[in-house]
């Protein structure tokens, strides 16, 4: 992991959330994030990932614990207080592209948060142009979000995060639903953000991505805990805890007549279709070395 540098931008002590009073979102959270990281909140579905992110994009509250982003505390945020800049430097994109593209046109899209902050036009246009540029969907621009497919739907939506210039991008699940060559270009798009110096905090259950846009990992388990957080290779070399953390899993072969078994992804064909049948895609059979995915 980097050194921290400058004051935390989030810190979560003790922080708790549940839905409707009953069902625990997430319990017991202990998270510091400093400016310039690159963090990868690694869990299995259900493990509160989503709802972390809700957190630290200010819209919704903890239900208990204490939590502070911005030197703000998050529940005056959620009020109202201090809202209007804490969402010019904080930025969300939702797992579902869909519900952040809603204008006639991508470039509509992208121009919809600057032109809410009652900038010149000619800085909406330059902020509107970096974003689509960044992103490399400049020759969208005028094409409607429904004619677009999958992949340049999810570029679109953090397209227009990207024009409010903010310091920090949550994504949630960016590489969901996406076929491997759309997923690998939108992988090193995201890994460009953070060398330019962002706070990108991602997360995921794909593991092969994690090397290429992560310098810290945060695993959440099913318990709805922080489980570890460490480097990338010591996270994703620890083969007990993903497999505790249900983002692996041991599964039975028999070749020969003799039975083995080996971990797998948890989303991974178990027929060798979706990748080696001697492990996981990118870890070693012995889960104690990663490689980083396609060349960069």
């Amino acid at each position: 992991m980097t050194d921290p540098v400058g004051e935390p931008i989030f810190e979560l002590a003790g922080v708790r959330y549940v839905y409707n009073d009953r069902q625990v979102a997430l319990d017991g959270i202990d998270l510091v994030v400093h400016p310039g990281e690159q963090v990868v909140l690694l869990g299995a579905n259900g493990s509160g990932k989503s709802t972390l992110l809700k957190l630290l994009d200010g819209i919704i509250a903890p239900s208990s614990g204490r939590m502070r982003a911005l030197g703000l505390e998050i529940a005056s945020v959620v009020d109202g207080i201090g809202a209007f800049r804490f969402h010019r430097q904080v930025g969300l994109v939702f797992q579902d592209p869909d519900i952040q593209l809603f204008s006639a046109t991508v470039l509509d899209d992208v121009a919809f948060g600057p032109l809410q902050l009652g900038l010149p036009a000619a800085d909406v246009e330059a902020r509107c142009d970096e974003a689509l540029g960044m992103m490399e969907i400049r020759h969208l621009a005028n094409r409607a979000p429904f004619e677009l497919s999958g992949g340049e739907k999810k570029r679109a939506a953090i397209a227009s995060v990207l024009s409010l210039r903010p310091d920090v991008i949550l994504l949630d699940e960016p590489t969901a639903a996406l076929d491997p060559r759309t997923k690998w270009v939108l992988v090193n798009l995201i890994r460009r953000l953070g060398e330019a110096g962002r706070t990108v905090i991602t997360a995921t259950h794909e593991l092969d991505i994690v090397p290429v846009i992560a310098d810290r990992v945060v695993v959440l388990g099913e318990d709805r805990r922080v489980h570890a957080d460490g480097t990338p290779a010591a996270v994703l070399g620890n083969r007990d805890l993903l497999i505790a953390a249900n983002l692996i899993h041991e599964h039975l072969h028999e070749h020969g007549g003799v039975r083995h078994s080996h971990p797998h992804a948890t989303d991974e064909s178990h027929d060798g279709l979706d990748g080696d049948d001697d492990g996981i895609p990118g870890i070693t059979p012995d889960a104690t070395a990663w490689t980083a995915g396609p060349p960069r």
